[in-house]
């Protein structure tokens, strides 16, 4: 988010929606009916590891490359980075520079997701590798588009400053709330569709396999992003708004999407699911690098 409730009842409040992913991923870790070898064959901490990785990246991708980028772009001054927000000097400098400043965020994560799904094209032989770049791409795009969804329906964030003072403001936010959901919707769709060699095409399986893999990062997303966002001492309103919704509701179709998977007809297949075994580099770099982000980017960084 580019800049320009009370703390402790929110933090709770956040624990409380944490508390909850948690009951619903173990929910899927651990059932008797399911085959012996599913769990197995998905390690939960490299996956986990992975996604906290993604976060970092996809967050940075925003707020540095894109916002940041942006306000380098037009002439502005970045004078602070956090997890949370980008904030840039447009002193002396005409309104548009500041809109640029303010699209460049979900720019730049929907360029990520378009590299991420190029390379995808041709899978790279490493499952682990695979993994990373689906979930990246994913992330990437439920940011992207969900951002316009959530400018349009809040009129707060990065879409609404963007719009802010054009002639026709609220055919403006309907047409966020039009193309945000929409976009939304079928890029899940989509990331479900690229998942199927992650997955399995089997019906009997594939929802399983789908909630170990999406709904372990959507937790971990979350708590990496209230952790850093609390360690922000000047900005505990953007816990909400920023850190909060960009988690448990930007990236909601890593939660509701393998619902889809439901339908028996739908992406049903004979294509085995791939084996995410436990890979101690990516479990060394992932959690490395989410201490590194929360350690510095939860501050901040002035500049």
């Amino acid at each position: 988010m580019a800049n320009g409730t009370n703390g402790g009842e929110l933090i709770k409040l956040s624990r409380a929606s944490l508390k909850l992913i948690a009951l619903r991923a173990n929910h899927f870790l651990v059932d008797q009916d399911a085959p012996s070898n599913l769990t197995r064959s998905c390690d939960p901490l490299t996956i986990t590891a992975i996604a906290l990785l993604v976060g970092v990246l996809a967050d940075f991708i925003h707020e540095g490359l894109g916002h940041g980028g942006a306000c380098l772009l037009v002439g502005g001054k970045p004078t602070l980075l956090t997890s949370m927000n980008f904030v840039g000097d447009q002193s002396g400098l005409p309104r548009w520079a500041f809109r640029i400043e303010a699209a460049g965020g979900t720019i730049a994560n929907l360029l990520a997701a378009t590299l991420a799904l190029a390379k995808l094209r041709r899978p790279p032989s490493s499952t682990h590798l695979h993994y990373f770049l689906w979930l990246f791409a994913a992330m990437n795009l439920y940011v992207g588009t969900g951002y316009f969804l959530y400018s349009g329906m809040s009129n707060i964030g990065d879409w609404a400053n963007v719009i802010a003072d054009w002639p026709g403001y609220w055919v403006w936010r309907g047409l966020l709330v039009l193309v945000g959901g929409a976009s939304y919707f079928i890029c899940v769709r989509a990331m479900l569709a690229k998942a199927i060699p992650l997955t399995g095409g089997d019906p009997a399986i594939r929802y399983r396999r789908a909630n170990l893999l999406m709904v372990i990062p959507y937790g971990a997303g979350a708590i990496l992003s209230v952790v850093a966002g609390a360690l922000n001492p000047d900005a505990k309103a953007l816990i909400l708004i920023s850190a909060v919704a960009a988690s448990l509701g930007g990236m909601s179709g890593l939660a509701w999407g393998p619902q889809l998977l439901r339908d028996p007809q739908w992406l049903a297949s004979c294509t085995p699911p791939a084996a995410i075994p436990r890979h101690w580099g990516w479990i060394a770099v992932g959690f490395v690098v989410a201490v590194v982000f929360v350690a510095v980017l939860g501050p901040g960084v002035k500049m």
